[in-house]
């Protein structure tokens, strides 16, 4: 027990500094760069700075919340581990996987967005290669999260500090830059608001995004040298310090656009970038979102990892994602996995889409996480919490209402983007519910015969899906996208190879199932024991 306690002691590293780091690595960066430019043309024009303000208030109002939270219970899972220990198993399972497709999303936004900042820097100098870029994006967005797992499974963890900061000064150059250059031409109300007030609100949820990443101090919360002090303090700092940057930089990209750019809907940083520093400001603007773009991607397989692992820890999911490498010391299954479905999403290439598919899975996740504070806080009210909410329990209440009419105001005015991201995203959940329900029935025999099923249908849906872009054939499920069609084939194949061993092994030994029933409840009535002594 003290040698246990001694390695965990060793394995907390990360001081205040870092923890703030950590957060900015997650949420400054790419997303302004292409988050704004549909916020700003077709849902809030000009008040896009209000849409800005409001998504940078509702996340420090979340994060008071994650801050009571982290301090409490600081471990691996984040918010898998807050829902669980509120609620139990199955529904921690469900919201898990919410903010796991979350990350997901995010991630493949941050591939996109870097392909595109790809496709401005060479359209300066090179436009043919611009060009060679942009029609072969899927090509490399898939090249660069193959890249930056493989940073994951190495454990390079020097690389987010030294992008957070190059990335931080070039910001601070572009602000102040505008600002003593005096490049504003633009009446900011010049442009008409394409849908109102409620317009400011769906734009919110776009640009949502761009903040909700300093939650990544979450998954790093175990190895923090004082996580019921320093991992609130990280959280807040870096959430509320991010709201003035990004107002200030959208200010001045914004004031720096002319009505003619307005209407040619030109990228609102790229040209904002070269108003202020000349001809090659978007050059260097293209390299800081990039930079933004790995540093932010990164994190996202971080996350994901984290979870995962947490969702392996209690069984809900194949323990290999909890093996360590032996060389490197990261949990490399974990970010393997990740990086695969990554690599996937990321070759539809679709901004909008991806970014309300992030913002939709992380405000669920909001909302279930201050319900489950509200329930911890009746239900064990003698648990350890070095840091409270303020204002309970008006902070949670709205914590929850508010992700709830971010969601749905984008649906009611009719954004195409919303409506086809909550589709597909509803099938998603179809997967991790039939996934669930073959990764934990019990009885062999069904497991081998839904296992065998399994592995035909990914087989065969992958077989389709495949014939069908290489033109072969015509999409037979035309009403289902092709990503997901791969992405069912890939669990089909995968839950169907886990069931059909694992109910096989049962066959042969019969007794093992009992054994390991009898196993849990020794454990279980072991703990109890513990506990009331």
């Amino acid at each position: 027990m003290m040698q246990s306690q001694s390695q965990q002691n060793k394995n907390r590293t990360l001081r205040l500094i870092d923890l703030i780091l950590i957060g900015f690595s997650g949420a400054i960066g790419f997303e302004i760069f292409v988050l704004l430019d549909y916020a700003y043309f077709n849902l809030a024009g000009p008040d896009v700075l209000i849409a800005l303000a409001l998504a940078g208030a509702l996340n420090l109002l979340i994060m008071l919340t994650y801050s009571e939270l982290s301090a409490s219970m600081p471990k691996v899972g984040g918010e898998y581990t807050y829902i669980k220990t509120a609620y139990g198993g199955y529904l921690s399972f469900i919201f898990g996987c919410f903010r796991w497709l979350s990350s997901i999303f995010a991630a493949s936004l941050a591939a996109v967005t870097f392909v595109l900042q790809l496709s401005f820097f060479f359209s300066v100098f090179y436009p043919q290669l611009q060009v060679a870029v942009l029609d072969h994006a899927w090509l490399i967005s898939i090249l660069i999260v193959l890249i930056m797992g493989l940073f994951e499974v190495r454990g390079s963890k020097k690389l987010g500090s030294i992008i957070v900061i190059a990335f931080l000064i070039l910001f601070a150059v572009f602000i102040i830059g505008g600002f003593v250059g005096g490049s504003g031409s633009t009446d900011l109300s010049a442009v008409e608001l394409p849908s109102g007030i409620s317009g400011i609100f769906a734009a919110t949820v776009y640009v949502l995004p761009m903040f909700i990443g300093t939650r990544a101090i979450i998954a790093s919360a175990s190895s923090a040298k004082r996580p019921d002090k320093d991992v609130p303090r990280g959280i807040l700092l870096s959430g509320l310090l991010i709201i003035p940057i990004y107002i200030l930089f959208a200010f001045v990209a914004i004031e720096s656009f002319t009505p003619e750019a307005a209407e040619q809907q030109i990228n609102l940083i790229t040209f904002a970038s070269e108003r202020v520093f000349g001809e090659y400001g978007s050059i260097i603007f293209s390299v800081a979102g990039m930079v933004a773009c790995l540093s932010a991607l990164g994190t996202c397989l971080s996350t994901q990892s984290s979870i995962s692992r947490g969702m392996s820890r209690d069984g809900y999911l194949p323990k290999i994602l909890q093996s360590v490498h032996s060389r490197y010391g990261t949990h490399h299954f974990a970010a393997i996995v990740g990086t695969v479905f990554i690599m996937i999403i990321s070759t539809l290439g679709q901004v909008p889409f991806l970014s309300y598919a992030a913002s939709f899975g992380a405000l669920v996740v909001f909302a279930v996480v201050n319900v489950a504070l509200i329930k911890l806080r009746k239900t064990k009210p003698y648990m350890d919490r070095p840091f409270k909410t303020p204002f309970y329990p008006l902070t949670p209440i709205l914590g929850v209402i508010f992700p709830l009419v971010l969601i749905i105001v984008p649906l009611i005015i009719g954004d195409g983007n919303a409506i086809e991201a909550l589709t597909s995203i509803s099938g998603l959940i179809g997967i991790v519910l039939a996934s669930y329900f073959l990764r934990m029935s019990g009885r062999h025999r069904i497991q081998i015969a839904l296992g065998g099923i399994g592995i035909g249908a990914g087989i065969l849906i992958s077989l389709f899906s495949i014939l069908n872009i290489a033109g072969l054939i015509p999409n037979i499920l035309a009403f289902v996208p092709v990503y997901i069609q791969l992405i069912t084939s890939f669990v089909l194949i995968v839950t169907g190879c886990f069931n059909f061993t694992s109910g096989m092994k049962k066959q042969i030994n019969p007794k093992s199932e009992h054994k390991e029933k009898s196993a849990v409840l020794r454990k279980r009535l072991a703990k109890r024991f513990k506990l009331a002594t």
